[in-house]
C-alpha cells in the first residue's frame, strides 16, 4: 500500500466553472420546463409570470455560456488535470489501457479500482462529450433566442442554424439534450460518490478544496 497525501489538482477556474454550471443547469432545466409546459395548461401564467421566468433563463444562459467557454479557455492555460488532453485519453495507448481497466471496475469484472489523481479515463471521455452537448445547447438556445430579433447580433450569429433545421426541430433538440444533461447529472453524482468510496480520495470534497488525497508509494 502507501500513504495517503493531499494534492492540489482543481484549479479556482475549474472549480468556480464547476459550480457556475452546475447552478445554471439547475436554473435553466427548471425555468425551461416552466416555459415549455406552460403553453399547454388550460389557463397560461401572467405575462409577468412568465417575463420574469424567461428572465431568469436567459440570465442562466448567459452565465451558463460565459463558464463554459471560460473552462475550454482553462483547458489550454490549466494545470495537467485541467487540460484538454484529460479529456481525450483515447488518443493514446495508454489512454485506451486505462479505459478498458476502468470499464471493468465499473461493470465488475474487475475488483481493482483504477487509481487516478485527475479524471479517470472513462471519465474524461465522457466530459468530452458533455462538453459538445452544453454547445449544442447554447446554438440551440441562442438560435432560439435571436429568432424574434432578426437585426440582433445573436441572430446574425446563429441564424444560420435554421437553414439546417426547423423552430420545433430545435426545440425538440434543445428539450431532449436537458434530459440528457440531467441523466448525467445523476450519473456523474453516483459514480464520483463510489470512487470517492473506493479510492478514499476526498473527490467529493475536492471539488470545494481543490485537494484530493493519493496514495504516495514509498
Amino acid at each position: 500500500m502507501g500513504n495517503l497525501y493531499e494534492k492540489y489538482v482543481w484549479e479556482v477556474p475549474v472549480r468556480i466553472t464547476h459550480w457556475v454550471n452546475v447552478l445554471a443547469i439547475i436554473t435553466l432545466s427548471l425555468t425551461g420546463i416552466f416555459i415549455g409546459t406552460a403553453k399547454t395548461l388550460a389557463q397560461e401564467p401572467s405575462q409577468f409570470i412568465m417575463g420574469w421566468v424567461r428572465f431568469v433563463h436567459f440570465v442562466a444562459a448567459y452565465a451558463f455560456t460565459v463558464s463554459v467557454f471560460a473552462r475550454i479557455y482553462w483547458m489550454f492555460r490549466g494545470n495537467k488535470f485541467a487540460r484538454w488532453r484529460e479529456f481525450l485519453p483515447f488518443l493514446t495507448r495508454d489512454g485506451r489501457r486505462n479505459m478498458m481497466e476502468t470499464f471493468k471496475f465499473y461493470t465488475f469484472i474487475s475488483k481493482r479500482s483504477p487509481r487516478t489523481v485527475g479524471h479517470n479515463t472513462l471519465a474524461g471521455t465522457a466530459y468530452s462529450l458533455v462538453f459538445c452537448l452544453y454547445l449544442v445547447m447554447i446554438v440551440t438556445g441562442f438560435s432560439l433566442y435571436g429568432e424574434r430579433a432578426p437585426q440582433s447580433l445573436i441572430h446574425k450569429l446563429t441564424g444560420w442554424v435554421f437553414g439546417l433545421f426547423s423552430n420545433q426541430g430545435l426545440r425538440l433538440t434543445h428539450h431532449m439534450v436537458m434530459w440528457l444533461l440531467i441523466s448525467f447529472a445523476i450519473h456523474h453524482v453516483y459514480s464520483a460518490w463510489l470512487m470517492d468510496i473506493e479510492e478514499r480520495s476526498g473527490v467529493m470534497s475536492s471539488i470545494f478544496s481543490g485537494y484530493k488525497a493519493v496514495r504516495h508509494k514509498d
